[in-house]
């Protein structure tokens, strides 16, 4: 008898406040604590807030943390976990361990592929932060 790996999928969220994201400030303001300060500028960290539709926040997730020279992002698993969770929009969120919020070229290609997997799911990439010395904004600069 041949037996079979069960899956499951499971997403239990906490009862608390969905804080409402308004602006590229709210999510910085949001999201920054949750970068442990004596790593940020030794380690490259992605990670995403998830949203629903209102643009309440349904949970933040850890994707990857690298070196200081970049991190590894995986599109089918940023999708996955946005489908797991329902959620409706996304924000994309990382550091540059030297400080400069300037995206790279990788940066832009990345914010690309996911915009272009998250919308044949119906999910909206409403921003990709970029935190250094301060944040940068690709949704407040046009990209």
């Amino acid at each position: 008898m041949k037996t079979l790996s069960e899956i499951q999928v499971s997403y239990h969220p906490k009862t608390c406040d969905k804080p409402l994201i308004n602006s590229s400030q709210d999510a910085y303001e949001l999201i920054k604590p949750l970068y442990n300060e004596d790593i940020l500028q030794y380690k490259e960290i992605f990670m995403l807030l998830y949203l629903n539709r209102s643009n309440r926040v349904l949970g933040y997730h850890i994707h990857s943390i690298g070196s200081d020279i970049g991190t590894v992002v995986s599109v089918k698993q940023v999708i996955g976990i946005a489908l797991k969770v329902n959620a409706c929009n996304i924000i994309l969120v990382h550091n540059h361990p030297s400080g400069n919020t300037k995206p790279s070229e990788q940066d832009i290609e990345l914010t690309k592929k996911i915009i272009e997997a998250a919308g044949l799911f119906d999910i909206q990439v409403l921003d990709h932060l970029i935190i250094g010395d301060g944040y940068y904004s690709m949704a407040d600069q046009g990209g």
